[in-house]
């Protein structure tokens, strides 16, 4: 399971539909999420993700130091799936997605993650699942953090 972590002032998810677009999730501060599910990922990939999101240290304390978690802060997250993520472009001009897991796996292990961060205390928004969506995002910093379960076990 991998996760592309950024730090937010505020950001929103749009569903987009025939001529209209929907706002499906949207927080103030904290961290939007873009999770990707890839072939042989279980629940304990997903308690990985969700307990390192959680606890990341990466907001400032008095002294300006990144000592501080989502939770220490009152933070919020956005958890947007994106396939792409396990996207392969080492061959060709077109990526592949093969290593993506098939979309009920990966729905399923999505939620899970959702279920596991609220889990934590944490207010989670979410975007829809296997939907064309917009999001946006002010990234705060910038910092932006990579997570790969598979590279932690």
């Amino acid at each position: 399971m991998r996760a592309v972590i950024q730090k937010v002032t505020h950001a929103k998810v749009d569903v987009l539909g025939d001529s209209t677009a929907e706002t499906c999730g949207e927080i103030s501060s904290g961290f939007v999420v873009f999770l990707g599910v890839t072939r042989g990922d279980t629940e304990a990939d997903a308690r990985y993700i969700a307990d390192k999101t959680a606890n990341l240290r990466i907001f400032e304390d008095g002294a300006g130091k990144l000592n501080l978690s989502l939770k220490d802060v009152g933070g919020a997250v956005l958890l947007v799936s994106q396939f792409t993520l396990y996207g392969d472009a080492r061959n060709g001009r077109r990526p592949s997605f093969s290593e993506a897991a098939p979309a009920q796996e990966a729905d399923a292990l999505y939620q899970k993650t959702a279920e596991l961060l609220r889990g934590h205390g944490l207010v989670v928004a979410t975007g829809r699942f296997q939907t064309h969506m917009q999001v946006s995002l002010c990234n705060d910093g910038p910092v932006t953090l990579l997570l790969d379960s598979q590279k932690n076990f």
